[in-house]
């Protein structure tokens, strides 16, 4: 923690349901992507060597909250970061995203993926934890993985897809192999996120970015068992978990289900709706992030209203229905925080 400034713990509290004194906000995709000194910084390093160096990617992590002012840090990494050590050949490619040379195409591919070894594997995301948590940041860090549908979207699909046809094919076709893989990826989540949490992870998201393709009966079969493990297996870690993805308006009561603390919305399900429906953890969300490049007279007026929205009860995080656009002032940005903080606090006092 940064010497002789208070720990803001405003976002522990929000995830577990308690009062604050204003809403606590972050940005998914906050570091990086729309700010100047990334930019520059991506002229002479990849992605994969920023990550790789632990000062070099705490600066970038810890970047926005010195400059908007937000509640919490996210750490940044790729969520492709633990396949290369089951054995996935993956590489992250400008333009395209991650593509996967040796994708999954029968059991015995899955039967032949190895385990992660954090320390062993990944020492370096560990060390970049470490160096945040104990010595540069006043405000949590939270941790991250994909969840078990996404990377086998990926792995499966051999890279980003519009459809997930060949996921879908492969989860109904070859069940076995399905459900093996799903476990390959459970163990993997939950050795990955326990290694996060120890070295100093202070909250754990989940991303399932693209389980919005299944529908909910697919879902409870052939997902939510997976879910429900890694959930359960990480509660007694003792830091908040959160769940997030897009296009999955029709999983949000799935989500409630689970064993974690809060329900991450994108812009396409309002808050009220979601409290209608019976969501009573804590929500997240959920500014669509292309109003951010709008007027600013259109951004506050959303922001108020979400605002409303989830100050209508305990346990609410203000945060983007997605994540920033690289094309997002970040002049933008910090009036957002600036304008959550002190409309949130008037409301609340």
């Amino acid at each position: 923690m940064v010497e002789g400034k208070m720990f803001n713990d405003t976002l522990i509290k929000a995830c577990r349901g308690e009062r604050t004194s204003h809403v606590p906000v972050w940005f998914m995709r906050q570091a990086g992507r729309s700010q100047p000194e990334y930019r520059k910084l991506k002229e002479k390093y990849s992605l994969f060597e920023i990550t790789h160096q632990p000062e070099l990617c705490a600066y970038v992590t810890r970047l926005p909250v010195e400059q908007y002012d937000v509640d919490a840090a996210i750490l940044y990494k790729d969520i492709m970061t633990p396949l290369p050590a089951l054995g996935v050949d993956v590489e992250i490619k400008t333009g395209i995203g991650p593509v996967i040379d040796n994708p999954i195409r029968s059991l015995s591919d899955v039967e032949k993926l190895g385990e992660l070894s954090p320390e062993d594997d990944i020492p370096y995301v560990l060390e970049t934890i470490r160096l945040l948590t104990q010595e540069q940041l006043s405000v949590p860090l939270i941790g991250f993985a994909g969840a078990p549908f996404t990377m086998a979207s990926y792995m499966i699909e051999g890279g980003p897809s519009k459809n997930y046809n060949k996921t879908k094919a492969f989860m109904y076709a070859e069940p076995k192999a399905w459900f093996a893989l799903m476990d390959k990826l459970a163990d993997m989540t939950v050795t990955y996120a326990k290694a996060q949490i120890k070295a100093g992870a202070k909250a754990f998201q989940i991303f399932d970015s693209w389980v919005g393709a299944l529908n909910v009966a697919d879902y409870r079969v052939f997902i939510k068992p997976v879910m429900h493990r890694i959930f359960s297996e990480l509660q007694s870690q003792g830091v908040p978990l959160i769940m997030f993805g897009v296009g999955a308006s029709h999983l949000a009561k799935e989500w409630h289900d689970l064993p974690l603390d809060v329900v991450g919305l994108d812009w396409r399900l309002q808050i009220s709706e979601a409290r209608t429906m019976g969501l009573t953890k804590t929500l997240q969300g959920n500014l669509d992030p292309a109003i951010l490049l709008a007027p600013w007279n259109v951004i506050e007026e959303r922001l108020k209203d979400i605002l409303d929205q989830g100050m209508e009860q305990d346990g609410y995080v203000f945060n983007l229905g997605h994540g920033v656009f690289p094309s997002v002032n970040p002049e933008t940005l910090k009036r957002v925080t600036a304008l959550v903080h002190e409309y949130s606090s008037q409301r609340l006092t």
